[in-house]
């Protein structure tokens, strides 16, 4: 049983509380506007902010930064496009020094091709950062072995893919995140690759805490109505998991008794 269970179901990852279990990236959308449309639509209250693509000396520029109302959303650093360990460590120290809070989403993809993050270097850099003080959010492949360590040392959450970054095939990696979730102690937030409502609804009915959309509100024709269906896919889902879904049977079972009326 993980960690965001409470009286009043709210999502808390190192003890700070979140109403909404829907994270958003804020990567491929084709302008500011549309940004505004996915978090209004969403209701996010976590939105990754990929430290490449934004000027954080300017952020009232026309741009990322400038969709996202602080006050309302956490900005959560993501250091999307690190290869190595170093290279993340120092991204999340920029991003602190810039005012940022410390909170970091850490992902190490060194092969471009598929995007898949680095598990040892993952954990390297999240052994330096939890040092550091930052609440770290590593993205990781769906490793059970990994997940655990993770949590050892000290992370806020693991983060485990559904599927390749931005490919939209949904859970590729189902039987592997059971067993995370069935044996962590901090949040899981399933990350990378859903790619439909329906994808973070099976989610949540696993179990897990929350999940991270990008790609698929980016590539959607109407973002507010696709944001909007994801978060109530998300509630819907992890609604039906408290609500304690049905086993799965082998054989038909009658939904109601037999009687002796067919037999008069």
């Amino acid at each position: 049983m993980t960690s965001s269970d409470n009286t009043n179901d709210s999502l808390i990852i190192a003890g700070r509380t979140f109403g909404s279990r829907l994270m958003i990236g804020t990567g491929k959308f084709p302008s500011a506007q549309a940004l505004r449309e996915c978090i209004a639509g969403a209701d996010s209250e976590i939105i990754t902010v990929a430290l490449r693509r934004v000027d954080l000396n300017n952020p009232e520029e026309e741009g990322i930064l400038s969709a996202i109302d602080q006050q309302k959303q956490l900005i959560l650093p993501n250091t999307s496009g690190a290869r190595d360990a170093d290279e993340a460590v120092r991204l999340a120290k920029l991003a602190r020094a810039a005012g940022l809070e410390p909170w970091v989403k850490l992902e190490i993809t060194p092969e471009p091709r598929y995007l898949l993050p680095d598990p040892v270097e993952t954990l390297k850099a999240s052994e330096i950062l939890v040092k550091e003080g930052f609440t770290v959010l590593p993205y990781i492949q769906a490793d059970p072995i990994l997940a655990k360590r993770l949590e050892e040392i000290g992370t806020a959450t693991v983060m485990p893919l559904g599927a390749p970054i931005g490919s939209n095939r949904g859970i590729k990696t189902k039987e592997m995140i059971k067993i995370i979730i069935e044996q962590s102690n901090v949040p899981v937030v399933v990350d990378a690759g859903l790619g439909a409502p329906s994808h973070a609804a099976e989610c949540m009915e696993m179990g897990a805490d929350a999940v991270l959309v990008n790609t698929a509100m980016a590539d959607a024709r109407d973002h507010f109505a696709m944001a909007q269906a994801f978060a109530q896919a998300t509630i819907a889902g992890r609604t039906a998991y408290n609500a304690g879904l049905g086993p799965q049977r082998a054989q038909a079972e009658a939904s109601s008794p037999l009687t002796g009326f067919l037999d008069a």
